[in-house]
């Protein structure tokens, strides 16, 4: 596939952080989401429902935006769809207790574990997460020997139990997108998704699933007036957001730095008195001074006096 980098023909659409919500009021509108998941996990994937959770809950001034959806597909597993626009230092421990909740919430009572259904956690984060070049993460459990290092598997009956064919089909699924490291070359349809979410345009070449009803519902100007202007009010507090953060984590490493500098100043202080006071017990020790009174005088030890 042709490289997307310089396109004369790009439009500005909305941010798909605030889109989510509008793509997932009713059934119809899931296509775009979707064309997301199925260019993300390379099958055909079709929500059927958007499920009760805390993060479906709309909180216009919560604190530190963030989107996270609960959805179902055709097959009963759960997908967690979040979008997380600011840095989150234990990120990592938001994903994990994620999944735990989920699988809680729905473990019903008296239900056998087997009822437990594949779980996928899909984070869209525009901060840098760790250290990777990449842009695109997936992640599996899977057991692996410790002497022989092969990956242990299911047996035929549990196989034909459990409906799955690897031991990581049965645990959750993760997958990070790491918009930020995009560089913006579009090879993929994944990666014509990933431009669209790092710059809210879609060239009109552009052909990945999903990507035409982004097109066809989420143009900002076709916005009600109300909805444009809590879409620009969103903005406002991405921006506002991104603003404090950064301020919080500049003044830690200013704050940070002149620590530093005070404990390098008083390790130096430190180090000096104590070369001093061992050129002191030197210079005694040549005289032939006792060392229990160069000891009494630089309280350096016999042993330490004995090594000069």
């Amino acid at each position: 596939m042709v490289n997307h980098r310089t396109i004369s023909t790009e439009k500005n659409y909305i941010r798909f952080d605030w889109a989510m919500k509008r793509l997932l009021r009713n059934k119809a509108d899931f296509g775009a989401v979707n064309g997301l998941l199925s260019c993300l996990f390379e099958k055909q994937i079709f929500i059927t429902k958007v499920l009760e959770s805390e993060g479906n809950q709309e909180e216009e001034n919560s604190k530190f935006n963030r989107v996270d959806v609960l959805a179902e597909d055709e097959n009963g597993e759960k997908i967690i769809i979040e979008i997380q626009n600011n840095y989150q230092v234990d990120y990592y421990h938001r994903m994990l207790f994620g999944v735990s909740k989920v699988i809680c919430d729905y473990l019903k009572k008296g239900d056998h574990y087997d009822k437990i259904k594949k779980i996928y956690s899909v984070s869209i984060v525009y901060f840098e997460l760790g250290h990777g070049n990449d842009y695109v993460y997936f992640g599996n459990t899977e057991f692996i020997g410790k002497h022989t290092n092969d990956i242990l598997e299911l047996t035929p009956t549990q196989k034909g139990c459990y409906h799955v064919e690897k031991v990581g089909d049965i645990f959750p699924g993760y997958c990070l997108l790491r918009v930020e490291n995009f560089d913006e070359i579009a090879k993929t349809p994944l990666d014509e998704w990933i431009y669209y979410l790092k710059t809210t345009k879609i060239p009109d070449n552009f052909t990945a699933q999903g990507l035409d009803e982004i097109r066809k519902k989420q143009k900002i100007e076709d916005l009600p007036d109300e909805e444009r202007r809590a879409y620009y009010r969103h903005l406002d507090q991405v921006s506002y957001e991104e603003g404090v953060i950064e301020h919080n984590r500049s003044e830690g490493r200013i704050e940070g730095e002149k620590i530093g500098m005070e404990k390098g100043e008083k390790i130096g202080i430190e180090n000096g008195e104590k070369l001093k006071t061992i050129e002191i017990a030197k210079k005694l020790k040549i005289k032939g001074m006792p060392f229990e009174q160069i000891s009494e005088l630089t309280n350096l030890t016999n042993e330490q006096i004995e090594k000069l």
